[in-house]
This record gives structure tokens, C-alpha cells and sequence, in this order.
């Protein structure tokens, strides 16, 4: 069902494969995350390339391998267009932190970093996609209030090539007639209780810049704000980000009123829907 409000457009979908995006990638725990050991300076992935990343991306800011981090991935990706990730950090939660910002950094990616997820009145939960140019660590840094970043992450091997091909809709040129168009949903029977996840999906090439003769375009920021006009979720998005990119949220509650989505991407092109609860 398609709804349009001035220049926002509603589309509220049930597909059957974005349903199992996130119930999939959620429920694997155990099958495909990482196993860390308690807090500890000492990688777990034993890379030779993560002195430099960690100052690259985190600074010099305290920062430590922690379980409390939970990243799930599959442990190869049949697809290196489209690798399914979800993030939980809801443990440091549970001991009393509050989680201000996710960053997500694939090691061996030619573009590294993949989003930052801000998330102001949601849980500290995130699932989405993302290109995979070869097999390599996906490290999730998620920074405390205290200002120290907690490190998780999960290896994916893959056969290659997810960052130097061009997309589906790139290829067969239907790109510009959905550019931008917003597809969401609120589940509640996912969850249990009072929680309710929102599946929001954006047509949007997401070119990398490192295809012959396509150039970067990709969506740079995303803020999804309530009737009062606060901040619910905020991401900075680059270009690993998977075609048409689909995010799964987790509320602590379903809102109650009509939710705003607004973003831009590298060209100047805005992203604007109402989500309806």
C-alpha cells in the first residue's frame, strides 16, 4: 500500500524476504557471531592492520574487545553485495552504560568504514546489509557515555568482488525511477511484549565509486525524529552500504504517533517519508 503526503511517500509492505532479513540475522547468535572473550586489549582476530584502524577510526579514546558486543554474520557470504549483519549491544545496557554511537568498520574493504548508527530513542540494536569485497573481519566500536568505545565483531569469508560491481538497478538502468522512495514497517509479534521493530528499506543505487565509469552515489545521513521534532535514530551511511539499503530498528515501546524520516545523499537528493507506527 502506497501513500503519498505532500512530497513524503508512505509505503507500508510485508515481503516476505526483507521479513527474514533481520529475523534470520537475529535469531543466528551463537551460529555465526564471534565468540569474545570479557573485556580485553588483546584482538581476537590477531590483526596486523588494527593499531591502525582503531586510531583511524576511534582515536585514542580507551577501547576494548568486549562479549557484551554482540555482531552476527554469516561465516561466508553467498552474496558480497548483500552481507546481513545485526548488532546488539543491549548487555551494556543492562549494566548501566548508555550507548551513545555504533561504528562500523569491515578491515579489509577498500572503504572501510560502512555507517555510523546514533541511536537517541531506540535500543542499541541495528541489522542491515553491506558489500563485502573480500573475506574479513566486520568490527562493531559502540561508544559509552563514559567515552569508551566496546569493540565485537564476526569474520566473514566471501569469494570477493562486492564493492567493484555494479548493483541490479544501476545495471538495468530502473535506479532513477525509484530513487529515494521509502518502504516501511512496525512488527510487534517479533519481539515479545511492549517492543516493536521497525524494517525501513530506501531505493538507492549506492554506488561505491570503484565500478569503470560510475561514480560514488550513495546516501550520507539519515534522522528519524518524533512529532516533537527529537531525534529518535540518527546514521551517517558510506558507501559499503548495500543497494536499496534496509535497516531493522527496535523500540522499547511502539510509538504512538507518526514518526518523520529526512536524509540527503551525496548529491544533494532528499530523503523524506512519514512513518506511520
Amino acid at each position: 500500500m502506497v501513500r503519498k503526503t505532500g512530497d513524503k511517500t508512505i509505503v507500508l509492505f510485508q515481503s516476505r524476504s526483507l521479513r527474514l532479513l533481520s529475523v534470520t540475522a537475529l535469531l543466528l547468535l551463537g551460529a555465526a557471531g564471534q565468540a569474545l572473550a570479557a573485556p580485553s586489549l588483546q584482538d581476537p582476530f590477531q590483526s596486523t592492520q588494527w593499531p591502525q584502524l582503531r586510531q583511524e577510526f576511534l582515536g585514542t579514546g580507551q577501547a576494548f574487545f568486549d562479549s557484551r558486543v554482540k555482531v552476527v554474520g554469516p561465516r561466508f557470504a553467498d552474496d558480497p553485495m548483500n552481507v546481513p549483519i545485526a548488532v546488539d549491544a543491549s548487555a551494556l545496557v543492562a549494566d548501566g552504560l548508555r550507548v551513545v554511537r555504533m561504528v562500523v568498520v569491515v578491515e579489509r574493504n577498500p572503504i572501510r568504514k560502512v555507517l555510523e548508527f546514533m541511536p537517541d530513542g531506540v535500543l542499541p540494536r541495528l541489522a542491515f546489509r553491506f558489500k563485502l569485497e573480500q573475506a574479513s573481519p566486520v568490527r562493531v566500536a559502540v561508544l559509552d557515555d563514559q567515552g569508551v568505545w566496546h569493540i565485537g565483531g564476526v569474520q566473514v569469508d566471501a569469494s570477493g568482488g562486492g564493492c567493484t560491481v555494479a548493483g541490479v538497478t544501476r545495471a538495468d538502468g530502473s535506479w532513477s525511477r525509484t530513487l529515494n522512495n521509502v518502504q516501511t514497517r512496525f512488527f510487534q509479534d517479533i519481539l515479545g511484549g511492549s517492543a516493536a521493530r521497525l524494517r525501513m528499506r530506501i531505493m538507492h543505487p549506492m554506488d561505491t565509486g570503484l565500478v569503470a565509469g560510475i561514480p560514488a552515489f550513495y546516501i550520507e545521513q539519515l534522522r528519524l525524529s518524533d512529532a516533537a521534532g527529537q531525534a529518535v535514530l540518527r546514521l551517517a551511511l558510506y558507501e559499503p552500504v548495500s543497494e536499496n539499503p534496509t535497516f531493522s530498528f527496535d523500540f522499547g515501546s511502539r510509538p504512538r504517533t507518526a514518526l518523520q524520516l529526512v536524509g540527503s545523499d551525496n548529491n544533494g537528493n532528499r530523503v523524506a517519508a512519514e512513518v506511520v507506527p
